[in-house]
């Protein structure tokens, strides 16, 4: 009786299929407005992949985006938020009709999670007051059955708010392996 031989094409099939993940992610997770995200991710010193992951949560890259509750743009900022950004840079510039304008509005997206990382110096904890509010979490972070250290958030009660901050740092993992290789 005769042996019957192992498929050669076995490893390279394998191979072929775990070089073809990342491509095939990129269609999903494009690095849309590439040229503003670099700019204004690197003047606020943010990973541009962490910024790409918020513009892919908040509008999928459609800069003409309005959600329910009337956030603009790109990276969905709500008026009372486009007021403090701008008050905090001092810039009268801009109207909050220019949130449609792709670079204004990663501009001021990326300068307000500046903003609420330097205040509260953890990514997830940023988020959750990019989605609901600097007001809500800072009430937040005074319960301990949320906040061990008052720092930082160790649980988030709102459902909405959890399945975003984990959407958003579900995309930032993805868009660190995909483009730089990145698994931790």
């Amino acid at each position: 009786m005769r042996k019957k031989r192992k498929p050669r094409f076995l490893p390279f099939l394998l191979v072929g299929l775990i070089l073809a993940v990342p491509f095939a992610l990129r269609q999903f997770f494009p690095k849309g407005y590439e040229g503003y995200v670099d700019k204004y991710s690197k003047e606020c010193g943010l990973d541009k992949y962490f910024v790409l992951a918020v513009i892919k949560t908040e509008s999928d890259f459609d800069p003409k985006a309005v959600s329910d509750v009337g956030a603009r743009g790109l990276m969905q900022l709500m008026s009372d938020a486009f007021d403090w950004v701008a008050f905090r840079k001092d810039d009268d510039r801009y109207t909050y009709e220019d949130m449609y304008d792709p670079e204004v509005n990663i501009e001021y997206g990326t300068y307000l999670l500046k903003l609420l990382y330097e205040e509260y110096g953890d990514e997830r904890t940023a988020l959750a007051a990019y989605h609901t509010g600097r007001g809500r979490v800072n009430s937040w972070l005074t319960d301990e059955r949320y906040s061990e250290d008052g720092k930082t958030l160790t649980y988030i009660p709102s459902s909405a708010t959890a399945h975003y901050v984990d959407k958003v740092m579900g995309a930032y993992f993805v868009y660190r392996f995909i483009y730089e290789g990145q698994v931790d």
